[in-house]
């Protein structure tokens, strides 16, 4: 069990950049996987970016080349770094626990926080 809230979201145009983190209490992000799924509303959860605790990451295609996932072991706390966001890309955005590899491939997060909302407009 792991508590984790969002912060830095928010409305940017085309081509800007925010970079959203979460910070994690109850729990270590070391005994996990993290990472940062996305939902607007009537779509369905898109993973977007996970890290495992030894550094290792990967990205949904779609994002690869301009967001980068990151995390601060020592502060517990996980960061999103998003440039040249797209209009597409507007939901909301969700820190999220995972028990192992398969449980991020699947989409079924152990745990997550509330979420941060991401607006981009054109």
């Amino acid at each position: 069990q792991v508590q984790l809230v969002e912060s830095g979201g928010g409305s940017v145009q085309s081509g800007g950049s925010l970079r959203p983190s979460c910070a994690a209490s109850g729990n270590t992000i070391s005994n996990y996987i993290m990472g940062w799924f996305r939902q607007a509303p009537g779509k369905k959860r898109e993973g977007v970016a996970v890290i495992d605790s030894d550094g290792s990451t990967s990205y949904v295609a779609s994002v690869k080349g301009r967001f980068t996932i990151s995390q601060d072991n020592a502060k517990n706390t996980l960061s999103l770094q998003m440039n040249s966001l797209k209009p597409e890309e507007t939901a909301m955005y969700y820190c999220a626990a995972y028990s192992g590899w398969g449980s991020w491939v699947e989409g079924v997060p152990y745990d997550w926080g509330q979420g941060t909302q991401v607006t981009v407009s054109s």
